[in-house]
């Protein structure tokens, strides 16, 4: 499966792709009609005290990345069980809000699914 990432601030048409948001928290300013999302999978986010942590730049992102993957394989089970029901022909597109491109858990997350 092909999978790409986007803010959801940028891209909010409606796609081929399979759109699911990965963010804990609803992104402010976009209606659920306009995000033209397929899910919210809120469970492949940070845990909160982890996305805090880091967005109050109390922990380094080294630190963010080791923490949510150890999550990730800790929830791998259930992220296995969501793909299931996921049109395999289709690409994803991970949707997340944060304004870093680089730095963001939808990153990390790409990694950990393409590894699969």
């Amino acid at each position: 499966m092909n999978i790409a990432i986007d803010r959801i601030y940028e891209n909010k048409e409606a796609s081929d792709n399979i759109r699911i948001l990965v963010d804990r928290l609803w992104p402010r300013g976009i209606s659920k009609e306009d995000a033209h999302l397929d899910f919210w999978h809120k469970q492949w986010a940070p845990s909160d005290d982890l996305r805090k942590k880091f967005h109050e730049n109390k922990i380094s992102w080294d630190e963010f990345s080791k923490n949510y993957k150890t999550e990730l394989n800790e929830n791998k089970h259930h992220i296995l069980s969501d793909l299931e029901d996921l049109d395999k022909r289709k690409s994803l597109t991970l949707l997340y809000g944060y304004k870093d491109k680089t730095q963001n858990h939808a990153v990390l997350l790409k990694e950990f699914l393409d590894n699969l």
